[in-house]
């Protein structure tokens, strides 16, 4: 037999009888201790299975002898955790501003509470950090329609704005143009008026008409000196800040349509101290609550 073997004549190593293009396969036998762990990890592959939940069957799966269970240890986690937060999440309820500031835990789990949910679901239509878009207030900075402080964000949040909801804020711009309450030649002059009250270039003998047509339909609301008013929602038309541009295009189509956007009330989505949570991150984190 031994005179039978075929030899590789530069490693001396014994070949198998494979042979490709002139090229042969050595015959080298896989290292022992390799092979002790091939089979260990056999052995062991097997104990497991008979040990922990494996197999699946088919109408389930081998719980194994130790009865483990991922789905269970998760959820045991997960009411460890609601555990843990309940106690904060209590004291957030009813809490005012000055209270989760003096609690360094209070405020700790406001802040991340609050800023997880208004990534959930503020973000998007508010921007990123509640920077705002076109038609969706910045909520960095100090203008409120409505009112910035603690309470009167927290209100608005609970209730929404002409929301589904008996305690919504509630307000109307009315669309003096497509409801054909003005001309469109008064509504040419009320805008040169609105763009004088913004500190903007405006047709003089435009804009003297339209302070008329100004004090007859939009005081009520915006008061005699275009200040705008919270209690009905009306923003100030004398600053720099606008929810939909300032330039004589948009202000016209404002005052042609009506604005009247929606914001959601979210008493029906959010616990109370979630809302509480959020209130604080836009009322403090965000910067821009009064």
């Amino acid at each position: 037999m031994s005179d039978n073997k075929n030899i590789d004549q530069h490693t001396g190593t014994e070949t198998t009888d494979h042979e490709w293009d002139g090229v042969k396969e050595l015959n080298t036998p896989m290292p022992k201790w390799w092979i002790g762990i091939f089979y260990i990890s056999i052995l062991w592959a097997v104990g497991y299975a008979v040990a922990m939940p494996a197999i699946p069957l088919l109408n389930g799966y081998t719980k194994g002898l130790f009865g483990w269970s991922d789905r269970v240890k998760v959820a045991e986690a997960i009411d460890e955790m609601h555990a843990e937060r309940a106690v904060n999440a209590q004291a957030l309820i009813g809490a005012g501003i000055t209270q989760i500031e003096n609690n360094p835990e209070l405020l700790r789990f406001a802040t991340e509470q609050g800023k997880a949910l208004f990534g959930d679901n503020c973000e998007t239509c508010h921007g990123k950090r509640g920077l705002g878009v076109v038609g969706y207030p910045n909520l960095n900075d100090d203008i409120w329609i409505w009112g910035g402080s603690f309470d009167e964000i927290k209100y608005s949040i609970n209730y929404g704005i002409r929301a589904a909801h008996d305690d919504t804020r509630l307000s109307t711009m009315m669309a003096y143009g497509r409801d054909e309450i003005l001309e469109p030649k008064q509504i040419d002059d009320l805008v040169q008026y609105v763009l004088q009250l913004s500190g903007q270039t405006s047709d003089g003998a435009a804009s003297m008409r339209g302070a008329t047509l100004f004090a007859e339909n939009c005081t009520s609301c915006h008061a005699v000196d275009g200040t705008g008013s919270r209690e009905n929602g009306a923003p100030n038309l004398t600053d720099a800040e606008w929810l939909y541009a300032g330039d004589a295009k948009t202000v016209r189509a404002s005052i042609f349509d009506g604005r009247n956007g929606v914001m959601p009330n979210w008493n029906e989505r959010l616990r109370e101290e979630q809302i509480a949570a959020l209130t604080f991150y836009v009322h403090s984190d965000l910067g821009g609550g009064e």
